[in-house]
């Protein structure tokens, strides 16, 4: 018969095994990919898959020769790190005055506000690309980080809220006796105290927006693509070039899976602490 604290051990050793197993089958597909990155053409499409190979630069070199990568990884910086900044200028405000000055309405605009990320993108990207051709802002950066911050404010916002409402309200109601104004109790009091929240928040939007992809091929086209349109821009109606698709797609993954390895902390704080209360 096993005590209790030997079942409790086994307990944690089967939890451990299945916490391992999920993270490999995660972490495969961009093992696969970067491992074919460093493939010939030949090799990625071998049956069965070849696991020992030699391996070339050759699919990198390629890449540098016909693209200018580094333009489009400083689209993409720009564009996700520029709507998360507009999104959050947006919302912080917004936030705070449904946190601490709520309405009848305020739970229900919430709820409407983020049944919009239900919208098919599609649907929507006629008009868009209308009012974007109207104003002459098609493929730029400006018109991708207003649209970045607009599809990402909904969950922005209500993350945000929840961690405002965290803060005693009986901190802002002393800094209005003492005299405090809107703007100094949003930039002095809320923002300082929600500072791990703001902070996580910004982070995963910028990880949503550097993976956003529809609106990146749809707008864009040279001068403001994104390394997501870039990746795209190596499908051709001969076929997919599975080596260099993926050593692409390594370049585009690799700045944002480091961002992510080094702020995971705040990113499943802002996952789990926001989200759900």
């Amino acid at each position: 018969m096993m005590t209790d604290r030997q079942r409790e051990r086994l307990k944690h050793r089967i939890a451990a095994i299945c916490a391992w197993l999920v993270a490999i089958l995660f972490f495969f597909p961009i093992f696969w990919m970067v491992l074919t990155s460093f493939k010939t053409e030949l090799e990625a499409i071998a049956v069965p898959p070849t696991v020992f190979f030699d391996p070339t630069l050759e699919n990198f070199r390629l890449i540098e020769e016909r693209t200018d990568y580094f333009s489009y990884a400083l689209n993409s910086i720009i564009t996700s790190v520029g709507g998360t900044l507009l999104a959050m200028l947006i919302a912080i405000p917004s936030a705070y005055a449904m946190a601490f000055n709520p309405g009848r309405w305020t739970k229900d605009i919430l709820l409407w506000m983020l049944s919009t990320k239900m919208l098919p993108a599609v649907g929507v990207l006629m008009p868009i690309y209308l009012i974007c051709q109207k104003f002459g802002v098609l493929d730029t950066r400006i018109a991708l980080v207003v649209i970045f911050a607009l599809i990402n404010l909904p969950i922005i916002m209500m993350i945000l809220f929840n961690y405002f409402r965290e803060i005693p309200k009986e901190i802002l109601e002393a800094s209005r006796m003492d005299g405090a104004s809107t703007f100094n109790e949003i930039t002095q009091i809320v923002m300082p105290l929600a500072w791990g929240g703001i902070a996580s928040t910004a982070l995963l939007s910028i990880v949503l927006l550097w993976n956003e992809a529809f609106w990146s091929i749809n707008l864009t086209s040279s001068d403001a693509g994104t390394l997501v349109a870039l990746v795209a821009s190596f499908s051709s109606p001969e076929g997919l070039f599975w080596a260099k698709l993926s050593a692409v797609s390594t370049l585009a993954c690799a700045p944002i899976v480091v961002f992510g390895w080094f702020t995971q902390r705040q990113l499943v704080q802002g996952l789990t602490f926001g989200a759900v209360k």
